[in-house]
Formats: C-alpha cells, sequence, structure tokens
C-alpha cells in the first residue's frame, strides 16, 4: 500500500508542527481525502472514516467556542481516541493547550496552516491524490513531442530508444527510457515518470549508458508528462492489415484508462522519429477537432454524390 508520511504533508503544505514530541516520519496517510469533522465534534459518529487528514476551519473553531469546556474536552477526546492521522487548523487558529495536550497522549499530530479552509482542502486533495495514485512499471519509452507525451513501446532491440535520442536531437525532452512508472491520477489522467536509479539515462546497444542531461542539457529532460498517446513499434508483418487511413481510433488500456495507440511496423529505412512527430502533431490537430480522415471521408463522398455529366 502506498503512503505519504506526515512529514512530507508539513513540508509541501507548509505547516506549523504544534506537536514536535510526535514523529511525523512515522505517520503514514493511506487515504487521499480530507474531513471536516463538524458532525464528529457535534457527537455523531457513524460512517466517521478516521483515516482521513481532519480539517478544523472557521465554522468548526466557531462552534466549539460555543461550546461548554466539558464537553469540548468530551468531543476532543472522543475524536482522537479515533486515532486520526493528523489534525489541520486552517486560516492560522491556534489550538487549545489542553488539545495538545491530548494530541500528544493520543500521538495524533496537530499541525496550523495559515490557508483558508477551501484552499487547504483543495491542495492537499489534490497533492494526495497524485501521490497515492495506482502505480504500475512498464517496458517502454516516455518522450514529450510538441507537448505531448508519447510512450515508445515494443519488443526489446527494435529501436524504442534510438527513437527516443532522434527525438532529442530534434528538440523534444525524454522523460524516462527502459522503465516507465505510470500513475493513474485521476479517470482522465496517466501520468510517466522515471524510477530514480534510471533517470536521464538511455542505454544504446553498442555504445552502453549515456547520460542525456550531460550530453543534451537540462532542456532536453523532463520530470513528468501525462500520456497522451502510444506508439507500439513491431515487426513488418507482410499477412497483417495496417491502419491506412485513421478513421477509428485504436485504444490500449492501463489502469482502467483508455490511451490512445497507433501500432507501427518497422521496416530498414523508417524514420522513426518523424512518424512519432507526426503522430504527435496530427493528435494534437484531432483534438483542435480536425480529423485529415474524415475530411478525405467527406471529399470522397461527395465527388461520389456529384452527378455524371
Amino acid at each position: 500500500m502506498y503512503g505519504v508520511t506526515i512529514a512530507e504533508l508539513i513540508e509541501k503544505m507548509k505547516l506549523k508542527n504544534m506537536t514536535p514530541e510526535i514523529d511525523v516520519e512515522k505517520a503514514v496517510l493511506t487515504h487521499p481525502d480530507v474531513n471536516r469533522p463538524a458532525l464528529q465534534l457535534a457527537g455523531f459518529f457513524d460512517h466517521f472514516d478516521k483515516d482521513r487528514v481532519q480539517i478544523i476551519g472557521f465554522v468548526e473553531q466557531e462552534y466549539l467556542r460555543q461550546m461548554e469546556p466539558e464537553r469540548k474536552k468530551e468531543m476532543y477526546d472522543r475524536l482522537l481516541a479515533e486515532h486520526i492521522p493528523c489534525l489541520i487548523f486552517s486560516r492560522g487558529f491556534m489550538p487549545e493547550e489542553e488539545l495538545l495536550a491530548m494530541c500528544n497522549y493520543y500521538d495524533v499530530p496537530c499541525m496550523v496552516s495559515e490557508q483558508s479552509t477551501s484552499a487547504l482542502m483543495a491542495e492537499v486533495i489534490r497533492w494526495l491524490n497524485v501521490k497515492l495514485a495506482p502505480c504500475i512499471s512498464i517496458h517502454g519509452v516516455l518522450v514529450d513531442v510538441f507537448g505531448e507525451g508519447v510512450l515508445i513501446m515494443g519488443e526489446s532491440g527494435i529501436g524504442k530508444s534510438e527513437a527516443a535520442l532522434e527525438l532529442i536531437k530534434r528538440g523534444h525532452r525524454l522523460v524516462t527510457d527502459d522503465v516507465v512508472q505510470i500513475q493513474k491520477v485521476s479517470d482522465d489522467t496517466l501520468v510517466g515518470s522515471a524510477p530514480d536509479i534510471t533517470k536521464h539515462f538511455i542505454e544504446l546497444r553498442g555504445i552502453g549508458i549515456i547520460d542525456v542531461r550531460s550530453l543534451y542539457g537540462v532542456e532536453s529532460i523532463k520530470d513528468t508528462q501525462a500520456i497522451d498517446m502510444v506508439i507500439k513499434l513491431e515487426e513488418w508483418n507482410r499477412d497483417k492489415e495496417y491502419d491506412r487511413l485513421g478513421l477509428e481510433n485504436q485504444y490500449t488500456e492501463f489502469l482502467g484508462n483508455q490511451v490512445v495507440c497507433h501500432a507501427i511496423p518497422m521496416r530498414p529505412g523508417r524514420n522513426v522519429a518523424i512518424i512519432v512527430e507526426t503522430a504527435a502533431i496530427n493528435y494534437r490537430q484531432k483534438k483542435m477537432g480536425y480529423n485529415a480522415a474524415k475530411e478525405l471521408y467527406n471529399r470522397v463522398q461527395a465527388n461520389l454524390a456529384k452527378p455524371k455529366m
């Protein structure tokens, strides 16, 4: 199970840690959502998801301010006894010393943020969704071509790395070679990145390992990239029917998300880099509403519909 430590959350969100006695490196978040415990502070704990980050906003703070001290202590005790991962006060509200003592007792980190409640919740949810996204590793090369994330796949030795190197020479950017880590950050978006150990490296058979950042500069690399399309390189098969029009998109699936996929047959003399560039530009043009294959089809239909002289 993926997890994010409270220490990472504190650093990313620039939170003030009010319970430094608690080891925030050991406390781990495994749920990407947050909760404002208004109902819990009123005593309703049915269906309470205790694994979420708990955020005390302006409304909860006002409700607590008007509560009797004994009742407030009881609600704090019930909430913290659920072993929530952490408690965050927004808008710079400072927690009471009594609450901090109870947080230390239950080993629940308590932090303060200067952000507004809505902004803090949105940022925490966005960041946790990325950090805790489902992840797989596949064999391939990921490059940024004209702003489109192109995942090049194929059997080992078919020329994926060589195609990526040619694309880098043509001004495009490498994300990762050989191993692509894919994260599903939303139902529509897959993001690819490189493992730390192979970041910025390319393996070329006959030459060995090269450092792209050292050879071509920082403008030739990128840390992460959304995956927009897949190029599958495969050996030419005389008996296979290849798409020659492009009227219908073909798809491949990663983590339940569908990604446009093109199968490119390999023969001696084919410039794969130019094919990949053209596929990326054509994909962008389709997103903008123009489909060359459909335009040709419409012209043919219009020509056939003309009365014969």
